[in-house]
């Protein structure tokens, strides 16, 4: 569960998502693990890279972040001005390339990517080193989640090889976009999870992953939609496909990718 970041935690929100994954037929081998309760984990990696020269303190403010797009490296050579500062980890300069199984071949500038934040300026790990601690430490073997993610991969993967951690199989899924490629989940139209119709809404999801799930599915429970899903899995139906477009079923052309 991640919930480093304190002031964006809504009271009850990680039971409602326990709750929604259940409701859904999806459940868990182990332990549920939060975040705020693994901090000792990331200060010893933090520890570990600064070790290695591979971390540097960086002042800039949150817009002047956002003006630079891929970070530039200017507080390198240290902070530009006093008080407080955030982590960056010094990437190399060498490309980063990595097999997705979605998504094949991809290939990324590092430099280009720019030195990220592992720390930030309030003191809180940030996402980057928290997820790559995590995977390792759960013994993590492969990582599926949305496309949108893609672009941190070549962050975590440098990381895990400066802390000798193993380095999981990636699959990126497509996103659930508006037409103007606005996140689903982000805009007006998105409504939430509906455990009253999980199998419908499972049966839909299938469907724009293009996995063709018989109609007649969409009326049975979750768990039934599941069992379906996994004996029919057929990644190689969204291949190099990062985004679909919402309401668009598995017969229709609403697939979009790019590279």
């Amino acid at each position: 569960m991640e919930d480093l970041d304190r002031a964006r935690l809504v009271p009850g929100c990680a039971e409602g998502m326990l709750r929604t994954l259940a409701d859904f037929g999806l459940t868990w081998d182990g332990p549920v693990e939060y975040q705020s309760q693994r901090t000792a984990h990331y200060a010893q990696a933090l520890q570990q890279l600064a070790a290695s020269g591979l971390t540097f303190q960086c002042s800039c403010s949150r817009r002047e972040r956002a003006d630079e797009g891929g970070y530039p490296g200017t507080c390198r050579a240290g902070p530009r001005r006093p008080g407080p500062s955030a982590t960056r980890f010094r990437v190399p300069d060498i490309p980063s390339s990595f097999e997705d199984r979605a998504q094949g071949r991809c290939t990324y500038s590092l430099r280009e990517r720019g030195d990220v934040i592992i720390r930030r300026r309030d003191g809180a790990y940030a996402y980057q080193l928290a997820v790559v601690v995590d995977d390792a430490l759960q013994d993590i073997t492969d990582v599926v989640r949305g496309a949108d993610l893609l672009d941190s991969t070549p962050w975590q993967l440098t990381l895990q090889q400066a802390l000798g951690l193993p380095t999981p199989a990636y699959l990126h899924l497509p996103l659930v976009t508006e037409p103007d490629g606005e996140k689903l989940s982000k805009s007006m139209r998105s409504v939430a999870a509906d455990p009253s119709h999980g199998g419908q809404q499972l049966h839909e999801a299938l469907s724009l992953l293009r996995q063709q799930p018989p109609a007649a599915l969409a009326h049975e429970p979750a768990r039934t939609v599941l069992e379906w899903a996994c004996a029919h899995w057929r990644p190689e139906q969204f291949q190099r496909v990062r985004q679909v477009s919402a309401g668009v079923t598995a017969g229709g052309g609403g697939l979009s990718s790019r590279c």
